[in-house]
């Protein structure tokens, strides 16, 4: 009998401007199975450096930095990295404005910094494996923070047809494509379907992100519906 195959490893570049913090980090996740620390950076302008030059299937992103934030570093890294790294924010603060523009420009999700060690790899192979980190209360508690910032006049309409919208609650709360299968009674292929058409319409990067792009765009509203 053939052994199992080993756990693809997943390499990780840590981002936070404090020293102690990085080598924390560093420590902890490199002991990690299947995580490889691959490089560090004190700010959003090495990150973007070392992304394009390293090119890590992760970047662990801290916000608040000195020459480029974390929220830029998120936006260039998607844009001009070529096959970009999937990017988890992590965050000191329980209810920030930065996290949410960081999901707006694109990172697949974000952890608390004293969440355990174990919990930050796990968020970090979830997003390498191609899924986005989802908390959906906490998600529509940045909504709901974030909602007289961006007045709903100045929303653009997104066209998504009715069972398009019906998918994306879902997907707000937290469902995978099998639960909404289970929940709609349709078959998992038709789900991959319509949440791809919901990824493409928003302009999305994964679900996370269509998610918040939904509420910006005022096609989720925090708190009703959902």
């Amino acid at each position: 009998m053939s052994a199992a195959p080993p756990e693809p490893s997943v390499s990780l570049l840590v981002v936070d401007d404090e020293e102690l913090t990085r080598a924390g980090l560093r420590t902890l996740l490199s002991a990690k199975p299947g995580l490889t620390v691959v490089g560090e950076a004190a700010d959003g302008v090495d990150a973007l450096a070392l992304a394009e030059r390293l090119r890590p299937d992760v970047v662990l992103m801290d916000v608040r930095m000195p020459r480029m934030d974390g929220i830029e570093a998120t936006r260039r890294i998607r844009e001009e990295v070529p096959d970009p790294p999937k990017i988890v924010i992590i965050t000191t603060f329980e209810n920030d404005e930065y996290v949410w523009d960081a999901l707006v420009a694109g990172a697949s999700g974000f952890i608390r910094k004293r969440a355990p060690s174990t919990q930050i790899a796990d968020a970090i192979r979830f997003v390498a494996s191609g899924d986005s980190v989802l908390f959906p209360a906490e998600v529509r508690q940045l909504a709901v923070s974030r909602r007289p910032i961006v007045p709903r006049a100045s929303r653009g309409s997104v066209a998504l047809t009715g069972r398009e919208r019906q998918i994306l609650g879902l997907m707000a709360e937290g469902l995978s494509n099998q639960q909404i299968s289970r929940r709609l009674t349709v078959s998992l292929e038709t789900v991959k379907t319509h949440v791809g058409n919901v990824l493409a319409k928003l302009d999305a990067n994964n679900r996370t992100h269509a998610v918040v792009l939904a509420y910006e765009a005022g096609a989720l509203t925090p708190g009703i519906g959902e």
